[in-house]
């Protein structure tokens, strides 16, 4: 016993440390490959700075640029850039990896379920960068700009926008996650359509606060991310109708995640519910459950059924039996602790009687 336990615990720690070298492996692919496209980008991290700041610069007064306060910004600032422009670019890679590694834990209808919304959450997220870039950056640099005091030089520092672009970048990007959130929440059944249907006023009030404290202190930002966020709800929860509509009932879930050998449904087998370890659960018919109903256990298959009927206490000699099969398992696991201290010891086949 000692030697199969020590077996085991020896399989698992082999088990733990090749799931370690494999993550490990992964980071290492994700991080070569973000240093590889970023040394590609680093001649190009000046260009890539103004293409960011051109909306901006478009909206201020004729002649004006950015400034730099910092002493080393100028240089930090554009590599910086380039290394988060790096990180989105190899976005999908390392998403790939984290799925490689994932992977072979989910059962077939999980991979099924992830695969589609990875993909979109990865275009979702892309859309709302570029939404946020084309739309919402030039409108509040504009009406930034357009507001200011006549006596105040609207000339931002470059490490500050490169802060606010990526502030409005993620809170978009995350926001265009709406229908994959819905279609999870409704695939997983922690929510109904239905229940979404009715929260739909308070979701849009929810939509104008989260907007409210992702994006600057304008109306026009509010509504620009707001409004999106509701649309894209809608969106979510019309396709969750359709991910219910084809969600499979209990019986394919079963099959799906446990093979041939799934439990039984009670209105198969006329029982509230059917357990079994070792062998293959045989098909009943209600007929026969009725007329066993009286059984409720099976010696060599160890299956257990709970019955429709009322609660059956135990007769003597059931009860008698029971004693004696659990007194003779004891005596069984008594001889083995025996053994394994390395007594001499006599097996015997006589139950131990039990005591008073």
């Amino acid at each position: 016993m000692l030697n199969q336990s020590k077996g085991a615990e020896s399989a698992g720690e082999k088990a733990f440390l090749e799931h370690l070298i494999e993550l490990r492996d992964r980071l290492l692919r994700i991080v070569m490959v973000l240093g590889f496209v970023f040394i590609c980008l680093t001649p190009f991290a000046q260009d890539l700075y103004n293409w960011l700041s051109d909306p901006l610069v478009r909206n201020l007064p004729e002649g004006e640029k950015l400034i730099a306060i910092g002493v080393a910004s100028p240089f930090i600032v554009p590599f910086k850039l380039a290394l988060m422009v790096a990180f989105l670019l190899t976005l999908p890679y390392t998403f790939y990896q984290v799925w490689g590694f994932v992977a072979p834990g989910l059962y077939q209808h999980e991979k099924k379920m992830v695969t589609p919304l990875l993909l979109s959450s990865v275009g979702l997220f892309y859309v709302g960068m570029a939404f946020a870039y084309f739309f919402v950056i030039p409108m509040i640099s504009k009406a930034a700009v357009a507001f200011a005091p006549a006596n105040v030089n609207p000339t931002p520092d470059i490490a500050t926008y490169l802060d606010f672009t990526v502030a409005m970048f993620l809170a978009f990007g995350l926001s265009f996650e709406t229908p994959v959130a819905t279609i999870l929440l409704i695939r997983m059944g922690i929510v109904s359509v239905e229940s979404l249907a009715k929260a739909r006023p308070y979701i849009i009030v929810g939509a104008f606060t989260i907007a409210m404290f992702l994006t600057p202190p304008d109306v026009v930002s509010q509504i620009m991310m707001a409004v999106p966020i509701w649309l894209l709800f809608e969106v979510g929860l019309f396709l969750g109708r359709t991910v219910a509509k084809k969600r499979p009932d209990a019986e394919a879930f079963d099959a799906d995640v446990f093979g041939s050998n799934a439990l039984v449904p009670a209105a198969a087998v006329g029982t509230a519910s059917v357990f079994q370890a070792g062998e293959d659960i045989e098909s009943l018919d209600p007929a026969e459950s009725s007329s066993n109903s009286a059984e409720h256990w099976q010696d060599e298959h160890y299956s257990f059924k709970e019955m429709d009927d009322e609660f059956r206490s135990l007769t003597d000699e059931e009860l008698e039996a029971e004693l004696d099969k659990a007194a003779k398992e004891q005596a069984a696991l008594d001889e083995q602790g025996r053994y394994a201290a390395g007594e001499t010891i006599q097996p015997s086949d006589e139950p131990i009687p039990p005591k008073d």
